[in-house]
């Protein structure tokens, strides 16, 4: 893996750089977050935690809901955390089971972002309350067929999906929402990585990215 790196907060009033992460289901994004926070000393933060509670609604209900509309995602309170943590507070985050569709109930999660804050998932790019937040927003883009087999393959061997399963999902929910919301969110960002490419190299392609715009202390 690439020589590690000393990130620094952007002010003295330790405030970190945040970096929005989006790409398709199955692009390599949350990899890629995941190397950023260990390389950088920062903060992986994926957008997942921010699921509506649908414990309103009875289980079988629940299971209906079409996970890859932006819609799912409670924007004003991500958005508002985001922004808290942009501004070098703490917050309490939820805690959402994804096993029951729900918010944990009284129970949260204090944390705050390091140097670095990775903020990663589908609709990273989408919601515009959330782009005036980043320091640097990258897009990872890798081809439909790509992303699908590291779904399948995934969804099989962490989720005990069939393979069945995983192609009906992915042609009437994830395809569809990848074209409509997430490819085109791609617009709005600083850097378009290749996400076919070896981990390696698209870490060091995002660490010179922040290098020119001055976001690194340099190498330790």
């Amino acid at each position: 893996m690439s020589k590690a790196v000393s990130g620094r907060v952007r002010d003295s009033h330790g405030r970190p750089v945040v970096v929005g992460i989006s790409g398709c289901s199955g692009s390599g994004k949350t990899t890629l977050a995941i190397e950023l926070a260990r390389e950088l000393g920062g903060t992986h933060f994926p957008l997942d935690h921010y699921y509506r509670d649908l414990a309103h609604l009875p289980p079988g209900e629940r299971m209906q809901q079409n996970f890859d509309d932006p819609e799912m995602i409670e924007v004003p309170l991500l958005a508002a955390q985001v922004a808290a943590l942009a501004r070098g507070e703490a917050i309490e985050r939820p805690l959402y089971d994804f096993s029951t569709h729900t918010r944990v109930p009284g129970r949260t999660e204090t944390m705050c972002a390091g140097a670095f804050l990775l903020v990663e998932g589908l609709f990273a790019l989408y919601y515009p309350a959330l782009l005036p937040l980043y320091h640097l927003r990258i897009y990872i883009d890798a081809p439909d067929e790509v992303c699908f087999e590291r779904r399948l393959k995934r969804d099989i061997e962490q989720r005990g999906r069939t393979p069945e399963s995983v192609r009906r999902q992915y042609e009437a929910t994830v395809r569809p929402a990848s074209e409509a919301y997430v490819r085109p969110s791609a617009t709005h960002a600083d850097l378009v990585v290749d996400g076919t490419r070896a981990l390696d190299w698209k870490v060091e392609r995002v660490l010179a990215e922040l290098r020119g715009r001055g976001l690194l202390a340099g190498a330790r």
